[in-house]
């Protein structure tokens, strides 16, 4: 299916579409340990809570762009710190690291309470706790949403053999999904920005103890967030893609839809379930493997929003494919790899040839560039010129970077910078986060 990018109407509408994001951030004290206050967003519906009672989730509205996107997420991050710093309980802190600060045993994590028809959240919520560990349920990260404009998916349509709108939208999501499953590990590898953690996540008694892993993402490493077994799904349908969803259900090895901790998601508009997912169709795509990236005020580069963009545009060009098990496990797999720190010893599984991490991202950056050479799109190939840093000079790479800022003394220098952003959150925040990238590339160059 994919797009015909030489059709001039496709090109000249390929940037339209819909973004959205979510974000989520643990509250924490002034002292670095988890808040124990109750929610205090209740009546904002772009703010809300994940797993626990502190762990706050930033929802922005649906918007035209990139810039757009990460501009309200600015405004809603920069309203959230605001009223955390003037709570009648105390000052409170957004944390700004996917992984946790210190934390006091389990009975530190206080799930998140729901209270009348809402009750069924909570009991979920301890089902996770009670199968996956509260510790895990801290991992906070970045889920990228997006839609392609309806009127360029209509004009494709309506030159395809196609006889249904809507089965036709579907399939071209189902597409996308095994698309960008198959090449999340390269998001994982240019984002990643999660290698230090307290020794408290690991051990009660470790509290205060840096621990500089092996991971560039801790989070989407073998020791984060994934269910205790690799799901595979069918892509033929949409109804075989969410009853491949709901065996796990039906036998037990998925609660809901909800559980499947899988790189990406798609999603139906309005309540997600599966039977609304099968009724209404696909709305829109979510990626869930970014981290919270704490050289950015708001948790995320703008860079990295377009990049994404880019990437989904990209692999709307190439071929389709059969995703079939082997494949997708190994997709999986590869994502795991893509989360260690090591990207010269540790390798990914492509179509069965088995290479390294660097190697593999710059063949795949080399594709994407010459496929924008081609089109002729300059913006295209200047998101990509940045990621190509972090692959040409390891000293770009966020987890290198946050590795030497965080690495000792993790909490304490967590607690500075979160105090920083709270001081000085404005716009300034990006050009003082650049200055400080370059400042520290120079540095390590030396």
């Amino acid at each position: 299916m994919g797009f015909n990018f030489e059709n001039a109407y496709v090109k000249e509408n390929m940037y339209k579409g819909f973004f959205g994001i979510e974000k989520e951030s643990l509250r924490i004290d002034e002292n670095g340990y988890l808040s124990h206050t109750s929610h205090p967003f209740l009546n904002n519906p772009n703010i809300d809570r994940d797993f626990c009672e502190n762990q706050v989730e930033i929802v922005t509205n649906v918007c035209n762009s990139p810039d757009t996107v990460y501009d309200e997420l600015s405004a809603l991050h920069k309203k959230v710190v605001r009223e955390l710093s003037v709570l009648e309980t105390g000052k409170e802190l957004l944390w700004q690291f996917s992984n946790p600060p210190f934390v006091k045993g389990d009975g530190d994590i206080p799930i998140a309470s729901y209270y009348g028809k809402l009750k069924n959240k909570e009991i979920y919520r301890e089902y996770l706790a009670e199968k996956y560990g509260k510790k895990k349920m801290l991992f906070s990260g970045i889920h990228f949403n997006f839609s392609f404009d309806d009127e360029l998916i209509e004009y494709v349509f309506e030159n395809s053999d196609y006889n249904s709108f809507g089965e036709f939208k579907n399939d071209l999501y189902l597409e996308l999904a095994k698309k960008i499953t198959k090449y999340s590990w390269l998001v994982v590898y240019l984002t990643a920005a999660s290698p230090v953690m307290d020794g408290s996540f690991l051990d009660d008694l470790a509290i205060g103890k840096d621990v500089i892993t092996p991971f560039s993402s801790a989070r989407c490493s073998k020791i984060g967030y994934w269910n205790n077994f690799i799901p595979t799904l069918k892509y033929g349908s949409l109804k075989e893609y969410t009853d491949s969803i709901n065996s796990y259900v039906c036998s037990g090895k998925l609660r809901s839809v909800s559980e499947l901790y899988y790189p990406i998601r798609l999603k139906p508009k309005g309540e997600n379930s599966l039977e609304n997912l099968a009724d209404t169709g696909v709305n829109h795509i979510e990626l869930r493997t970014l981290d919270l990236n704490p050289l950015s005020e708001v948790g995320i580069m703008k860079e990295d929003i377009k990049f994404l963009h880019i990437l989904i545009l990209y692999l709307m060009s190439i071929d389709d494919f059969e995703f079939v098990e082997e494949e997708q496990v190994a997709a999986v797999k590869n994502v795991m790899s893509a989360a260690q720190f090591d990207d010269e010893n540790n390798f990914v599984d492509i179509s069965g040839e088995i290479i390294s991490l660097r190697v593999a991202a710059e063949r795949e950056i080399s594709k994407m560039e010459e496929f924008f050479l081609q089109q002729n799109e300059q913006y295209a190939l200047e998101v990509i010129e940045y990621q190509k840093k972090k692959i040409q000079n390891k000293n770009y790479r966020y987890a290198e970077i946050v590795k030497e800022k965080f690495g000792t003394d993790y909490v304490n220098k967590g607690i500075e910078s979160a105090k920083k952003y709270a001081d000085f959150i404005d716009e300034e925040g990006d050009v003082e986060c650049a200055k400080f990238l370059q400042q520290t590339c120079i540095k390590n160059n030396r």
